[in-house]
Order: structure tokens, then C-alpha cells, then sequence
């Protein structure tokens, strides 16, 4: 890849003249200069699949056909040299380009190194923002990037960050394209409030600090927000989808240039009282415009003459044709202050009574599938990594980590993670994951057996969260091989089905390993029909960094089955269940989670936590607006309890590795409280759904926790599962809110934790997927679980959020939070790993009997030579097609907010691997598609002043430091291994 990385730099440096801010056209000082910035929002799925988007199939639905766009808009720009296109999305870009003759793409090329044809974001897909993690959200980014550099050269790089369309924008994300070496942001979508207070006060562009960590300017992101989401302004759509007059200019009674010219020159103005300098910008386009691009160019064509021509009668415009980037270049150029952001743009708002805060949680088992998807995907490239060709070729065949790649990022666009799209889709973004994860697990099936010198016959189990494995459940011996993708020791519980009272477990060394048999749950045999094993096997794995541990399991002939657990009376649930760390109370009478207690720390809380659910309203005499996939609109601020009033029902298992309080809150909601041994936290399991809609109800289903802390109405939640921001009920930082809806517009994205704290105590609550949360009263938590929707809410998706499930009774949802209370000073240390484990967890493939060749080979395996870190994780290590190995080390906790993990860090990177010898290394950009030192930014002034750019120190690859929320990016040329 060096080479490759070398010959792109050329590529670019040799087309600099024409490309980039040397390609922008000029503009009139002086004048008001109105950028027209022509584009397409191609949505990677929504009303259609990607598929049906890009071959236009099923327009019946929605007219869209993205290999026509494209066809169109290279052959217009072709014909005209002055006009210029902008283009996000690469997932089509790289379909089409597949399909391109070498004439075709060498046009392209020459568009894109003339400056015409820019690409902005360069993402695979224009990513959500509030359910993206940061990890594949990155990932997706960079896959778009390098594809665009490696076919477009350095002409293809974007310098502008693109997202239109995303419903709120996060801090991290920020963060990231400015570490990506993005010059600017665009935005569209902001809260109408502060949308009109930022028009009054000409605040409309920005800086945007978006790291608290990092030092000024390295998270600094100049951020534009524009004018009309990302349309054109009334009147002056030409598109084949659009019904505005055209530009008629002959000798005919229907000539319209006075009219349309005038009406230009009043919108422009309008536009200009707005925005700060003598240049503003337009997009021109729409979703899936320019089918027929001769439409709109041929008008814009005849609009910017007639308007440049009125400059010889006083009029002080001057139209052209622009880009993002040319518009940036202007700004720069003026030499002006911008106002600073340091908060984040959610939640979103477009008008009132109308917080895009339901899709926070909308299909929640979309969500899980994404993040347990990536997990996979991270487990795949390591193996790719660290075994070489061996895990793409070998005994079960051909293994790629590129379809689920691609699969997943995907799966980041607003309309995919975010639930948003119509069922159909989701059922197709779902077929996607599942195409990628078959390919993986070939090539998992390959490194271990190359890495354990054997071939046995591997069993993938992907039913283990209702407790289902032909394996376990039939085989009297059989192994289980654990593989851990995170940088330190872990131990980790398994739970396999089995049909036997009592087994034998050994570890790698052939010691005995505790293990216990407990019955298999009523609500999981309920999910099953009824089917499969009746008990479960539980032990704990104890698994090296980076590599993995082989467990032999063995049937014993005695013993006598477990029974099914029956419910005790609601008088008399257990009144506590603990272990070495924690001890966890229960109200006698109600069964309901009381009190916890960290025994470590001697604090406890009273914490009551209960299942409750809003009645999703259909719209009232205040608002038509009705909650849908989008829109969480609640009829009344109190939520009804699941559960009667008389308590739930409640069982106990208790043995020496767990101890479990089952409670069933209704028909169609239960709960695990869970606690395992050395286990510092608890653990909720729980299970909701079908979500009863026959009384014609839609609901919206909450997990809440009550406590007496004084929280003076401030809660926090992180951004993107990275930073952390303070969040304060009924207030925005920037504007002074009217708040319309108290519940609705104080929910937040959670993408992995939400917590509150007083001066000494914290409780925290994990999440294994992006879920909406708030807390509504001080002392109070809330997570958005599940929701089930009978109406539609108006924003396009044209159908209601009532996923049918396998059943098509509806969709039943399992999932798990954890809860930690900490003193405030060290709960960081706790949950910062612990939130990492949740996203990267290990993952256990089984193989056919003891006596198997796989038992005979190399039992465990660290592809680390010692763990990293507490305060570092390994967030890349993925092979590159030259053999060489890409790396992004980064240090996870924020400055200042651990005594010990925010402390800088450093690694020996020539070192720090034991499956194979780093020979050299050198330092990319976050994006990974150039040299760090080939990074180069305009620089903005803000108005809290200047900032001092830090050139980064000259590699030493055996002192690699990070600083507190530092991501490093390096390429390493590697023998051995292999």
C-alpha cells in the first residue's frame, strides 16, 4: 500500500492546477455571488432497496434510478464546460463505476481532476448520526475515501464533509471529519428554533469544536448550515420529479425571464440578510434528481445568463456554477471570526411539537443486528490480519471480509441504522448483513484452523440469544473455541443449550473449568414454540488479548434433569440476590429491583426500576403530528406501567456461578436481573414484544430507574459510544428553548451509556444498541426499548412502525443493560471498558468432539505479546491487499476524567505483536488513505481567538503516544506470521 499510497499523491500533486480550490471558478467582488451547487441525495435504501434505487426498479414507489443519474450528469458536464456536479454517495458511485468501459471512467476522471465533478463526504453512504457508533461510522467513511483515491487519485479526495439529510448531528462525528482532514461541514438539518435565532443573529456558519480533548484545532470543524435543508429554493426546481415553470426566453407569449429572474434576485437577497459575506450557496437538486439532467442544466444554463445580465442595468448578484468546496474556499478568503459551538445539534426539531427523537430506538432488533455485525466484521479483519492468505483461502473455502464490510457500512446510512426505511428494505438491509456474515464465517473458519494447525468441523451457532445449537444440544463432547478481538485478558460468560444434567468443562491446559446446568427459561422456551434443549451449560471463558481459547466440554452420565422453573407467589419473591461485589434488594411485596449496593465501594442507592410504557399519540387538538418511525410524540407526559398493580411474578436460579431473579411483567414483557460471579455490575436481560396494539394503542416501551438523587435536571449521554455530553432537561446551550413536548424533546441518542450522579454517587446504564433515553424527572433514567406504531408520521416512510416479527404477531425484541453504581471518581474506569466489551465482545465457534483433530493442535493463541493498556484499545488491525497491515490504536478515555485512564499512554508498535514482526510503520490520516503529513487544512479564526496548530512530532514507532481521545492510524509493513 505504500506504493500505492506514493503513486495517489503523485496522481493528485500532477492534477493540482485543475482540481481542488485551484480549479474554482471566479467571482465577482463586490457583487453577491450565489454559488448554485447542483446535486443528487441518493438515499443508500429507504422507500426502496439499494438495489431497486440503483437499477430504478419499482418507480410505482418512488422514481429513482441511480445508474441513470449518473449516465446523465457525466454526459451533461461533458457537453458544457462551465457547469460543475457534486456527488456523496460511493456505494452507488462504485456499482456504476464497476459497470463503466475505460473510456467512460477516464472522462470521469478527467471531470473529477478539472474540478467539475467534485465528491463530498466520500463515505460509503451518508451515515446517521445518532444511532452510528463511531467505530463503523469511521469505518465507512474510510472505506468510501480510499475507494475514491485509489480509482479517482488525488483530485478524488473530498475536502468537504456533506451531511444534508441526517435528523441532528453529534459531536463525535465532528470530531472525526476534522481528523479526517475535512475543511468543512455541511449541514441541513437543525432544530427550527435554532435555525431562526441563528438566521436572526447571521450565525448560520460556525466553528464547530468538537473535542474537549483534543487541542484546538485538531477536532475545530468549520460547519455551514444550509438554507433550505438541501433543496432548491421555491420556484426553482427543474428536475423531471418537479412542477416549476422552466426558463422561456424565445420571442413567445409564454416568455417567463422577467418574472423568474426577479423572483431570483428577491430569494437571493433574502437568503444574503442571513449569512455573512458576499457569497452564498444554493443547492440545486433534490432526492434522486438529474435523471434527466439536461433538464436542470439547460434551465440553470439560461438563469445564470439572464441574471448575470441584469448586472448591465445596477443589479449587484452574479450567479455560477459552484461546489461546496469553492463556496468554503470564498469563506476562508474573507478573513473573518466565526462564532464557536463546543454542544452537539440534537435533539432535532422541525417544528413544534415534532422531535425526531423516536428513531432513536425505532426497530430496535435492526439496531442489535448492526452492532453484533460489526463486531463480527472486527473479529473477521483481525483474522484476515493476523493469519494472511491462509484465512481467505483454505480448507472450507473462500473467505472475504469485504461483503460484510460493505454490508455494514451500509447499514450506517440515515435511513438504515436510524429504523427509518420501509419494512421491506429493512428485511433487505438485514439479507445484506447476513450475506456478509456467511463469507466471514468461512474465512474465521480458515484462521483458526490455520492458526490451531488443524480442520475440524466448525459449528457457527447464530441462535444463542434464544438458546439454540445443534451442536451442544445433540453432542455428548464437543469444544468451544472463544476468540477475544479486544487488547487485554478477558473472562466471559457462556451459556450454551444442552441436553444433558451435568458436564465436564476443561480449559486449554486441560484444567477443570466450574460449570453449572440450569433449566432454559420460560419466556426463551415460549420464543421457541416450545422447541429445543430444556436446560443450558454455564462457564466461564477465560480468553487471551487478540487471540483465542479452546474449552473441551463433556457429557456426564449422572444426575438427575432440572425442572422447568416454576413461579413463586408475588408475596414471597427473594428478598436480595449478591455476590462478592455487589448486593442487589428487592421489594417483598412487588418483586420489583429496590436497592443496590456496591460492596466494593460501600455505597448503595435505592433504585427502583420497572417497565412502563407512553400511548403514542395520533395527533391532538395542539398538533396534527402523530408518532411513526421518526417522531416520538407521546399523548401524556405519564407513562402506564407494564405491569399490574399487585407486582410481577418471580423466580429464582441460584447456583454458584449466577444468581438470576426472573420477573414477568406481563404476557409479552419479562425480565432477568442477573448477577455472576466476580461480576461487578448487574445485569438486565430483558424481553419485550409482541407489543399489544388490538385496544388500537400504539406503544412506546420504557425500562426506567427511580432513585433519590439530586440531579438538578442534568443527565449525560455519550455521542456516537465516544464522548461524553452533559445533557440538562427543558435547555439548549445556544438558544433559549420553548419547549413544546417534556418528554419527547428531552430524549437523547444513547448509543452505548446514559447516566446521572450527584456529588458522590453515579449510576450508569450500558446499552448493547442505540436507544432513545432522557431523564425526565431529577433522580430518574429511561431507555426506549421497544415501540409499536399505528400511524405513520408524515415524513415520507409512508407506513407505520409496526414490525410484524417472525410470527407476524409482532416483533419480539431481547436485549441487555447493564448497571453499575460507582463512586463518581472512578465509575469512568469502570464503564469506559465495559462499554468497549459490550460494542467488541468475544464470539465462540464450536467444533464436533472431543477426540476431534482440533483438540490435538494449538489450544490457545495471542496474537498480542503483552496486553495493551487499560486506557487503550485497538480499534483497526485489518490486512491490506499488499500484504502490508493497517492499525488504529486509540487511547478511550476524555482529558481530565479519570485520574488514571486519562493519563497519555505509550506503545511499542515494532513490538507489541506476537503473530508477526513489524518491520516498518508510518503515520496515515485517520482516514487512512494518505500520509498524516500529507494532511493539509484551511485554517479558521474563532472568535474566542486564534488557535496554534501543533505539527505532529516525527514518528518514533517504539514511543507511540496518545493523549486522551487521540486515534493513531498507521500502516505497517510486516514479515512472518503465516
Amino acid at each position: 500500500m505504500a506504493a500505492l499510497l506514493l503513486l495517489l499523491l503523485l496522481l493528485g500533486a500532477g492534477a493540482a492546477a485543475g482540481c481542488g480550490y485551484q480549479s474554482c471558478p471566479p467571482t465577482r467582488p463586490g457583487l453577491l455571488n450565489v454559488h448554485l451547487v447542483p446535486h443528487t441525495h441518493d438515499d443508500v435504501g429507504w422507500l426502496k432497496t439499494v438495489d431497486q434505487y440503483f437499477y430504478g426498479v419499482r418507480n410505482s414507489v418512488q422514481r429513482a434510478g441511480v445508474r441513470y443519474i449518473l449516465d446523465s450528469v457525466v454526459a451533461s458536464l461533458v457537453a458544457e464546460p462551465s457547469r460543475r456536479f457534486v456527488y456523496a454517495e460511493v456505494a452507488f458511485l462504485a456499482r456504476w463505476w464497476a459497470q463503466q468501459d475505460q473510456a467512460t471512467r477516464q472522462r470521469v476522471r478527467q471531470l473529477v481532476h478539472e474540478g467539475r465533478l467534485e465528491l463530498v463526504g466520500g463515505g460509503w453512504c451518508m451515515s446517521d448520526e445518532a444511532a452510528a457508533h463511531y467505530g463503523p461510522a469511521l469505518e465507512q467513511l474510510a472505506l468510501g475515501r480510499r475507494f475514491l483515491r485509489r480509482e479517482l487519485g488525488g483530485c478524488g479526495a473530498p475536502r468537504v464533509a456533506w451531511q444534508i439529510d441526517p435528523f441532528g448531528h453529534a459531536r463525535q462525528l465532528a470530531a472525526i471529519f476534522a481528523q479526517m482532514g475535512y475543511d468543512g461541514l455541511f449541514v441541513g438539518r437543525v432544530d427550527h428554533q435554532d435555525k431562526a435565532r441563528r438566521q436572526e443573529l447571521r450565525r448560520m456558519e460556525l466553528i464547530w469544536r468538537a473535542s474537549t480533548s483534543l487541542r484546538p484545532p485538531a477536532a475545530d470543524i468549520f460547519t455551514g448550515i444550509l438554507p433550505n435543508v438541501y433543496n432548491p429554493p421555491d420556484g426553482f426546481c427543474w428536475d423531471q420529479l418537479c412542477s416549476d415553470p422552466p426558463v422561456v426566453d424565445g420571442d413567445t407569449v409564454e416568455n417567463n425571464v422577467d418574472t423568474i429572474v426577479s423572483s431570483f434576485l428577491k430569494v437571493a437577497h433574502s437568503q444574503a440578510e442571513h449569512y455573512r459575506t458576499n457569497h452564498i450557496l444554493m443547492t440545486m437538486g433534490s432526492d434522486f434528481h438529474y435523471e434527466n439532467a439536461h433538464l436542470w442544466f439547460s434551465n440553470m444554463d439560461q438563469l445564470i445568463a439572464h441574471v448575470n445580465a441584469r448586472q448591465a442595468n445596477g443589479s449587484r448578484v452574479h450567479v455560477l456554477y459552484s461546489t461546496p468546496s469553492c463556496y468554503l474556499q470564498e469563506l476562508n478568503r474573507a478573513n473573518l471570526s466565526w462564532s464557536v459551538k463546543t454542544d452537539d445539534f440534537f435533539p432535532y426539531a422541525d417544528g413544534p411539537h415534532q422531535f425526531w427523537t423516536g428513531y432513536f430506538t425505532s426497530r430496535p432488533a435492526l439496531k442489535r443486528y448492526e452492532r453484533l455485525s460489526y463486531n463480527f466484521l472486527q473479529i473477521c479483519s483481525q483474522l484476515e490480519a493476523v493469519a494472511g492468505a491462509a484465512a481467505r483461502e483454505g480448507p472450507y473455502g473462500s473467505g472475504d471480509s469485504s461483503v460484510l464490510r460493505e454490508a455494514v457500512a451500509v447499514l450506517q446510512h440515515h435511513d438504515a441504522v436510524s429504523g427509518t426505511a420501509k419494512q421491506d428494505v429493512t428485511d433487505d438491509y438485514a439479507r445484506q448483513l447476513a450475506g456478509g456474515w456467511q463469507r466471514c464465517q468461512v474465512l474465521v473458519a480458515n484462521a483458526l484452523a490455520a492458526l490451531s494447525g488443524s480442520k475440524p468441523d466448525f459449528v457457527f451457532c447464530d441462535a444463542l440469544n434464544v438458546s439454540v445449537c445443534a451442536l451442544s444440544e445433540a453432542a455428548a463432547r464437543f469444544s468451544v473455541i472463544v476468540y477475544n478481538p479486544l487488547g487485554r485478558r478477558l473472562s466471559w460468560p457462556l451459556r450454551l443449550p444442552v441436553s444433558g444434567a451435568a458436564y465436564a468443562v476443561l480449559d486449554a491446559q486441560g484444567r477443570p473449568v466450574p460449570s453449572e446446568v440450569v433449566p432454559v427459561s420460560n419466556v426463551t422456551r415460549w420464543l421457541r414454540g416450545g422447541a429445543g434443549a430444556a436446560r443450558e451449560l454455564l462457564f466461564q471463558a477465560s480468553v487471551p488479548p487478540l487471540g483465542f481459547s479452546t474449552f473441551s466440554v463433556s457429557r456426564l452420565r449422572r444426575g438427575e434433569p432440572p425442572r422447568p422453573p416454576k413461579p413463586t407467589p408475588r408475596l414471597s419473591p427473594p428478598r436480595e440476590i449478591r455476590n462478592e461485589h455487589v448486593r442487589v434488594l428487592f421489594d417483598p411485596v412487588t418483586g420489583l429491583l429496590e436497592q443496590i449496593e456496591n460492596l466494593d465501594a460501600g455505597v448503595s442507592l435505592p433504585v427502583l426500576q420497572s417497565f412502563y410504557w407512553y400511548n403514542a399519540s395520533t395527533g391532538n387538538s395542539e398538533s396534527s403530528q402523530a408518532s411513526g418511525a421518526y417522531i416520538f410524540r407521546p399523548n401524556s407526559s405519564d407513562p402506564s406501567p407494564v405491569s399490574s398493580s399487585k407486582g410481577v411474578s418471580t423466580y429464582l436460579v441460584q447456583n454458584s456461578l449466577v444468581q438470576e431473579l426472573h420477573q414477568n411483567f406481563s404476557s409479552w414483557c419479562s425480565q432477568v436481573v442477573r448477577l455472576r460471579a466476580g461480576q461487578p455490575y448487574l445485569e438486565l436481560e430483558w424481553t419485550v414484544g409482541p407489543i399489544p396494539v388490538d385496544d388500537g394503542v400504539g406503544k412506546e416501551i420504557i425500562s426506567r430507574f427511580e432513585t433519590p438523587l439530586r440531579t438538578g435536571s442534568v443527565f449525560y449521554t455519550d455521542s456516537n459510544g465516544r464522548q461524553i455530553l452533559e445533557r440538562r432537561r427543558n435547555y439548549r446551550p445556544t438558544w433559549d428553548l420553548n419547549q413544546t413536548e417534556p418528554v419527547a424533546g428531552n430524549y437523547y441518542p444513547v448509543n452505548t451509556r446514559i447516566f446521572i450522579k450527584d456529588e458522590k454517587v453515579q449510576l450508569t446504564v450500558l446499552t448493547d444498541r442505540s436507544q432513545g433515553g432522557s431523564s425526565i424527572f431529577d433522580g430518574s433514567l429511561e431507555l426506549m426499548v421497544h415501540r409499536r406504531l399505528l400511524c405513520d408520521d408524515n415524513r415520507g416512510v409512508g407506513e407505520p412502525l409496526s414490525e410484524p416479527g417472525a410470527t407476524g404477531r409482532g416483533l419480539v425484541v431481547r436485549g441487555r443493560h447493564l448497571v453499575l453504581l460507582e463512586p463518581v471518581a472512578s465509575a469512568a474506569e469502570r464503564h469506559r471498558p465495559l462499554a468497549q466489551e459490550l460494542v467488541v465482545a468475544p464470539y465462540a465457534v464450536l467444533a464436533a468432539g472431543e477426540g476431534s483433530s482440533f483438540s490435538r493442535g494449538r489450544r490457545e493463541f495471542s496474537a498480542l505479546r503483552t496486553e495493551l493498556p487499560p486506557n487503550v484499545h485497538l480499534l483497526t488491525l485489518a490486512a491490506e491487499d499488499d500484504g502490508n497491515v493497517l492499525v488504529r490504536l486509540e487511547h478511550q478515555f476524555e482529558r481530565g476524567e479519570s485520574v488514571n485512564g486519562s493519563q497519555p499512554v505509550t506503545i511499542d508498535l515494532l513490538s507489541l505483536f506476537s503473530a508477526f514482526s513489524v518491520v516498518s510503520v508510518q503515520e496515515l490520516s485517520l482516514g487512512a488513505d494518505l500520509p498524516l503529513d500529507a494532511v493539509s487544512r484551511l485554517v479558521w479564526t474563532p472568535d474566542t481567538g486564534p488557535s496554534q496548530s501543533h505539527p505532529s512530532a516525527k514518528l518514533d514507532p517504539r514511543r507511540v503516544r496518545l493523549e486522551p481521545m487521540e486515534i493513531r492510524t498507521f500502516l505497517a509493513s510486516v514479515q512472518g506470521g503465516l
